[in-house]
């Protein structure tokens, strides 16, 4: 009797699935990591705060592949992208895989930086200080460090405060020069304040329109999530610094 034979239908329909999956997997690492978008926007789609001069963003992996020289050149009215901010580590390992290509490529535009890293409650501050210090070199005409604290992940404040403490110890060791502290307004009143009060501030608040909820200094404001860059494909924080030119070059590293 002659031998049935096998369907194949199904090793081919599994073929398929694993071609589609590895084609839908490259697709995607392409457009994160190789494809530079270049949208265009009539403005930046927010109000923006009348009364400051120093307009700035920050950027991390979300906003993908940035067109750099589209930022550097978008101008609407008097008002122009003067500092970026971007991530380049969180926690005790983790590295932004966008800060290289982002910090070569703002430099090479000549838009002022700064670096910065997302401290996690959960891990020790020397690992967190000692993460950051290998990535990012920092150099004359750059903005200070900063270290960006959210949330306490319900560790004790004890501990944490403690971690954060000696990251921002080991950073400023190494940079000679004292962090800058990002968080939202909310968050600085009810866990840092009294504490951390010799450290710049960088503070987010979104409800006001010209200036942040906080009563004590503070030197940049994220005032909006929302803005529109050219160059960039999605969303972007928007920020102003507290003075004037003088003062801003004042603060950047000599």
């Amino acid at each position: 009797m002659a031998q049935k034979k096998q369907p194949i239908i199904r090793p081919i329909l599994f073929a398929l699935m694993m071609l589609f999956a590895v084609f839908a997997f490259f697709y995607w690492m392409f457009n994160i990591y190789f494809k530079t978008e270049r949208p265009y926007y009539q403005g930046f789609g927010i109000r923006l705060p009348a009364q400051y001069r120093i307009h700035g963003i920050d950027v991390s992996r979300y906003q993908s592949r940035i067109s750099w020289p589209d930022v550097k050149s978008m101008k609407v009215g008097d008002v122009a992208v003067g500092f970026v901010f971007i991530k380049a580590t969180e926690g005790r390992n983790y590295v932004d895989p966008m800060f290289r290509r982002n910090w070569y490529h703002a430099d090479a535009v000549e838009l002022t930086k700064g670096a910065y890293h997302f401290f996690d409650t959960h891990s020790p501050g020397k690992a967190q200080a000692l993460n950051f210090i290998e990535i990012v070199d920092l150099s004359s005409g750059d903005l200070p460090p900063v270290v960006d604290i959210e949330k306490d992940n319900n560790v004790s404040a004890e501990t944490w405060k403690k971690e954060l403490k000696t990251c921002l110890d080991l950073i400023e060791a190494h940079y000679h020069t004292k962090p800058i502290i990002y968080t939202y307004a909310n968050f600085y009143k009810n866990h840092l304040s009294g504490q951390f009060d010799d450290y710049p501030l960088w503070i987010a608040h979104y409800n006001n329109d010209d200036q942040p909820s906080t009563t004590r200094a503070w030197h940049f404001w994220q005032h909006n999530e929302r803005g529109n860059i050219n160059g960039i494909s999605h969303n972007v924080d928007f920020n102003v610094f507290n003075g004037d030119s003088t003062a801003f070059k004042n603060l950047l590293l000599d």
